[in-house]
């Protein structure tokens, strides 16, 4: 099977997602900016997911410019992830409409992490599929970034119920990561096709 139709699919299923999310943003009764305090909470939980969407987007998309055949599993392991990702809009809402509870906290970190295993297994199969001397195994390397997420998802969860702060800030944190822009597969890709020519 071509990767087109999971990428096309996988790009629906986010702009929907994403649709969903902005949808949530209520318009206030009043005129005045003193009528939209009340929204910055919800706000602000939209600008985080809305963060994370466009990571996944972007990172899926580099991740499929390695990939020359798709298999089944790659299927559902792709399934998988926006299954967590379609979890977004719903633990965004829950967490701004709550203003940041514990319990929206540990739920919003609870999703977050699902995704990043559910990416993390997609990423592995991927490899699996195209073997050992694979371009995204080569580009890859040691994955810190991809490592280090799922540790911070962790300690966000378990600290939700502690302090909604030092929560929400891991969770920035990891945002701040994976926004700064990740060439890893560029690079490789580009050093495959001078290595073709």
């Amino acid at each position: 099977m071509t990767k087109g139709r999971l990428e096309a699919f996988t790009d629906g299923v986010l702009a929907i997602i994403i649709t969903i999310m902005v949808l949530e943003l209520k318009v206030p009764h009043g005129g005045s900016f003193e009528d939209l305090k009340s929204l910055l909470p919800v706000f602000l939980s939209y600008v985080l997911s809305f963060i994370y969407l466009a990571i996944y987007w972007n990172n899926h998309h580099h991740m499929m410019q390695t990939v020359k055949h798709v298999t089944g599993t790659i299927l559902w392991a792709n399934m998988h992830l926006l299954f967590w990702l379609s979890l977004v809009p719903f633990v965004t809402g829950w967490m701004g409409e709550n203003h940041f509870t514990n319990a929206s906290l540990f739920l919003y970190g609870v999703v977050l992490l699902g995704a990043a295993i559910a990416y993390f297994v997609l990423q592995n199969l991927i490899i699996k599929s195209h073997g050992d001397n694979s371009i995204l195994k080569k580009a890859l390397g040691k994955d810190l970034k991809g490592k280090m997420s799922p540790v911070l998802y962790l300690l966000g969860i378990s600290s939700s119920f502690i302090s909604v702060w030092i929560s929400g800030v891991l969770y920035i944190v990891v945002a701040i990561i994976w926004l700064i822009p990740d060439t890893r597969i560029e690079k490789t890709l580009k050093k495959e096709r001078q290595m073709n020519h």
